[in-house]
């Protein structure tokens, strides 16, 4: 099949041609037994075990390949953030799920379980989602054990607060899961830094509101939570908006991702 248009679209930022290692395809086996596949982008000279970024998903790859003509791990546009974040020193973790929820927190054991082997250090795990997977992301932060050590969310659907129903109503015409659904911001770990990157003209039902709810609520909590209104951007900038701003967007996820997963850990190890 063909892949989507959506498939193809890359970045909008440069990709490093090399200084990036890429190994694709590696077996595991979801929770259903079945053998599905993730890939791992890593810098080539980094020290091992490198810290690392787990990309997660909310949609099964089964639909994902109806729609798109592919997994969503061979996206564009995951290939060109598997290798930003490998050039900046960390590695980044993709999978192939069959159910979503459940090999989240599958693909993280593996991964830490396997750590020494993949070349990680499994005591430094990090998330990135985007859009309607995060949902799942925040999930994965509420329950994972021991803790992951950020989270980075762009242009998603938060958490259903107040009594909105956006993000229950966006999941059941999307078909992405929403595992927290009856979670309130309390749930969130207090000490897991978290970024969210705010397209400013997003035009999706409820999902800005559903960010605007979750920062207020965090910041009345006095969480870490770090906020990005990137105040003239479509849903998607990272592939849609090739502008300057974009790019800086982009740069200021990969250094809250240094910062969190790297530097602050090196210097208080």
């Amino acid at each position: 099949m063909e892949r989507h248009e959506v498939a193809t679209r890359k970045l909008v930022c440069e990709l490093p041609d090399d200084g990036v290692t890429v190994r694709r395809d590696l077996p595991w086996h979801g929770t259903d037994g079945r053998e599905v596949t993730f890939d791992i982008y890593q810098p080539s000279k980094a020290e091992r075990p490198t810290p690392a970024v787990l990309f997660v998903t909310g949609y099964p790859d089964a639909g994902v390949q109806r729609m798109l003509g592919c997994n969503a791990k061979d996206m564009e546009s995951y290939d060109g953030w598997g290798r930003l974040i490998a050039a900046s020193g960390l590695a980044a973790v993709a999978y192939v799920n069959h159910e979503p929820i459940a090999d989240a927190h599958a693909i993280l054991a593996y991964v830490r379980r396997n750590a020494l082997a993949l070349g990680i250090d499994a005591a430094r795990i990090g998330v990135w989602a985007c859009s309607g997977n995060v949902p799942n992301a925040l999930s994965l932060l509420i329950d994972a054990s021991p803790r992951l050590a950020c989270a980075a969310l762009s242009y998603g659907y938060m958490l259903d607060l107040d009594g909105s129903t956006a993000v229950a109503d966006a999941a059941g015409a999307w078909r992405f899961v929403n595992p927290g659904a009856g979670h309130t911001v309390d749930d969130v770990p207090g000490d897991v830094p978290i970024f969210i990157a705010r397209a400013g003209r997003d035009g999706t039902a409820g999902l800005n509101d559903s960010i605007d709810r979750f920062v207020s609520k965090a910041l009345a909590l006095n969480r870490p939570v770090t906020v990005l209104n990137h105040h003239t951007a479509p849903h998607a900038f990272d592939t849609l908006d090739d502008s300057e701003l974009s790019r800086a967007v982009i740069r200021q996820m990969l250094s809250f991702l240094r910062l969190h997963l790297l530097e602050l850990t090196r210097a208080h190890p």
